[in-house]
C-alpha cells in the first residue's frame, strides 16, 4: 500500500530524522523512501547524501545492531548475522559486525545462558535436560561447536 507522494524536500527532511531517531540499515532506509512514493533515481540521489552526510554509515549500524542484540537479547553469532543478512546489509559489515563482540564476553554470556537454562529444567533428567539445554542455546544462534564442551561442564550423570 503506498501513501501519497510527498515533496523531494519533505521526504529528505523525513528521512534524515528516521536516521537520527536511530542506526538503520540501507534498506530499511530504502524501503522507507519508496513508501514515501520517491522514483527509484530520487532514492539513489538521496541514499548517496545521507551517506555522506553520516547520517546513513551501515558499518556503524550492523556494529551497533549485532552489540546489542548481543548484549540486551543475548543472541548468538549465528543468529546475528542471519538478521543482518535479511537486512541486506553486506557480508564485510556482517564479518566487521561479528568481529566486534568480544570472545571472551560471548564465552560468558554462553555460560551464563545455559547455566540459567538448566537450572529451570529441574524436573528433566540426564539426556534430556542435556538436550533441551542445547535446543534453546542453539535457538538462541550460538554455535554447536561452543554449546558442547558448556553443557558437558553441567551435565553430571546422575543429575
Amino acid at each position: 500500500m503506498k501513501k501519497n507522494r510527498v515533496g523531494k524536500e519533505q521526504a529528505i527532511i523525513s528521512i534524515r530524522h528516521f536516521c537520527a531517531y536511530q542506526e538503520r540499515a540501507q534498506q530499511e532506509v530504502r524501503d522507507k523512501l519508496y513508501e514515501l512514493g520517491m522514483t527509484k533515481p530520487e532514492v539513489e540521489e538521496i541514499l548517496s547524501d545521507l551517506i555522506a552526510e553520516n547520517f546513513l554509515n551501515e558499518e556503524r549500524f550492523a556494529t551497533s545492531f549485532a552489540g546489542g542484540h548481543f548484549r540486551i537479547k543475548g543472541w548468538g553469532k549465528l543468529k546475528i548475522n542471519h538478521a543482518l543478512y535479511q537486512k541486506k546489509v553486506s557480508a564485510y559489515n556482517i564479518k566487521k559486525a561479528l568481529s566486534s563482540i568480544d570472545d571472551d564476553d560471548y564465552i560468558a554470556k554462553l555460560q551464563d545462558l545455559a547455566t540459567k537454562k538448566w537450572a529451570t529444567l529441574k524436573g528433566e533428567r540426564g539426556l534430556g535436560r542435556m538436550a533441551k539445554t542445547k535446543a534453546f542455546l542453539h535457538q538462541r544462534g550460538f554455535e554447536p561447536a561452543l554449546i558442547q564442551p558448556i553443557i558437558q561442564k553441567l551435565f553430571k550423570p546422575g543429575s
